[in-house]
């Protein structure tokens, strides 16, 4: 097991192995199931993070394991209560300039307070319950956005087809989808606000989809109205370096925002849905297309200019049918939003009981 597989937390599965030669001549020990293991080293989020392991396993030196004692702790009241306190073992890392690292010595000064092992149990079984209670939901929440991945893959077109391979009834008969070129019904909006609103920020999340973040200031219409533009409601926004990638995002929102200057913002006119615009715009068939219109010779410096993104050549169906698949997509984008709404309030459940059963001991 390497230092990144901690991030399982409950862990039942590792990709490394070895052979009984390699674990009689080598520093790595094999431990028992149960163990508490915690990261000691790792400048990102791998140093204080706190594991358990359900099966019989190696370790290599960057994890500490503690064996278990059932005589004095319930292994999963230990993993609940050192897996609530990552800060504080963040914290207590030595180093600096986020080089910082536990080591035994450190772990083996913890203080922790113990209950009878009848209570630890206790606790350790409604905590249990509650992580398994979200994996369900998680795995749900996987299981949608699979579906819907699924479906982005059927309802359009597929590279040299006219008609997608999933059709709702009423439009078999439609015919094939028509050529259209996006320039026929995008228009750019290169305007700044002339009042104070509300600032977003476009940004990747997981290389793939984009994040909005609402910024908790306005900006300053004097000082700032040329860093920033204007962007209306079912305007598109995208930044050129990144739409190879699906960065491209609908402003779903009832009001006005503003965005970098950096960003292309554009609307569609009437003649297709905006719905279904964004839908195809995130499809895996547009981001080959970006992909193959992407310039430049680094990865990093590729980009799609708005006057390259214009001349897409892209197969539509007629309005009716449109506004069905974004219909459809609209309505498994709620259940998905609503899955994950589940999670966190349950996330959020989680830690308000955490902070009851194991508070912050002051030093």
């Amino acid at each position: 097991m390497n230092s990144g597989e901690l991030n399982h937390k409950k862990v039942y599965e590792v990709q490394g192995r070895i052979t009984e030669e390699g674990l009689q001549n080598s520093s790595t020990k094999l431990i028992p199931k149960y163990c508490v293991l915690i990261g000691l080293a790792g400048q990102g989020r791998t140093r204080g993070t706190v594991a358990m392991n359900m099966v019989e396993l190696c370790t290599n030196q960057s994890i500490a394991a503690i064996f278990p004692n059932e005589k004095i702790f319930d292994c999963n009241f230990l993993y609940h209560n050192l897996d609530h306190r990552y800060d504080e073992l963040r914290r207590l890392s030595t180093g600096s300039e986020g080089r910082g690292g536990l080591n035994l010595q450190i772990i083996k000064s913890l203080k922790i307070n113990l209950p009878t092992l009848p209570e630890q149990r206790k606790i350790a079984e409604c905590l249990t319950s509650l992580d398994d209670l979200i994996a369900a939901h998680g795995q749900k929440l996987d299981a949608l956005r699979a579906h819907k991945k699924g479906l982005l893959q059927q309802l359009f077109p597929a590279e040299g087809e006219s008609v997608p391979r999933l059709r709702f009834p009423e439009f078999r008969a439609s015919g094939p989808w028509d050529f259209r070129e996006l320039g026929d019904f995008i228009t750019e909006r290169n305007e700044s606000p002339q009042e104070k609103i509300p600032l977003f920020s476009l940004t990747i999340e997981n290389g793939v989809t984009e994040k909005t973040e609402r910024y908790e200031r306005s900006f300053l219409v004097k000082n700032e109205e040329d860093a920033y533009k204007l962007v209306l409601p079912d305007d598109f926004a995208y930044n050129p370096m990144n739409l190879r990638f699906g960065a491209i995002a609908r402003h779903s929102g009832a009001e006005k925002v503003a965005l970098s200057k950096y960003y292309n913002i554009f609307y569609c006119d009437q003649s297709v849905d905006s719905r279904f615009c964004e839908h195809y715009f995130k499809s895996d068939k547009m981001i080959k297309f970006y992909d193959n219109m992407a310039t430049g010779s680094l990865i990093e410096k590729r980009r799609v200019h708005f006057s390259d993104f214009l001349k897409f050549n892209i197969r539509f169906p007629i309005l009716a049918e449109q506004r069905k698949i974004a219909e459809c997509l609209s309505a498994l984008d709620e259940q998905i939003a609503a899955q994950g709404q589940k999670i966190a309030a349950l996330n959020a459940h989680k830690k308000g009981l955490l902070q009851q059963l194991f508070p912050i001991q002051e030093d």
